[in-house]
């Protein structure tokens, strides 16, 4: 798998996360709003987490939406809101070297760093 950081620019998560990575020009950045994730990309996330759900930001706002009108989640729904729905990808996602690194927690932000330096 190609390497790619995929990052949505509005969340000031992610782009303080990219400064502190330093990467804020690196040619491997993927802006999710402006680049869809990737069938294949989609497919690797899926085979390192083992389920759509695992890859699901469950707090934005189309998630939420559909949490209130008493949606039905499964699988397939999960993989469908992924597909087409670019706010509901759980955000940042460093895929380096075949390595997964998901989620914007301390010790996620410290393995990425530990990776990106390797």
């Amino acid at each position: 798998m190609k390497n790619a950081f995929l990052y949505l620019s509005t969340c000031s998560t992610c782009m303080r996360i990219i400064k502190s990575l330093g990467i804020e020009n690196a040619n491997f950045l993927q802006n999710v709003k402006e680049q869809m994730v990737t069938t294949e990309q989609l497919r690797f996330l899926y085979n390192y987490s083992n389920s759509y759900e695992g890859l699901i930001n469950k707090r934005g706002r189309v998630f939420a939406q559909m949490k209130r009108e008493k949606a039905v989640f499964s699988e397939n729904v999960y993989k469908a809101l992924l597909e087409n729905e670019y706010s509901c990808l759980k955000r940042p996602i460093l895929i380096w070297n075949n390595k997964v690194f998901l989620g914007n927690a301390k010790a996620t932000v410290v393995e990425m760093k530990a990776a990106l330096n390797g």
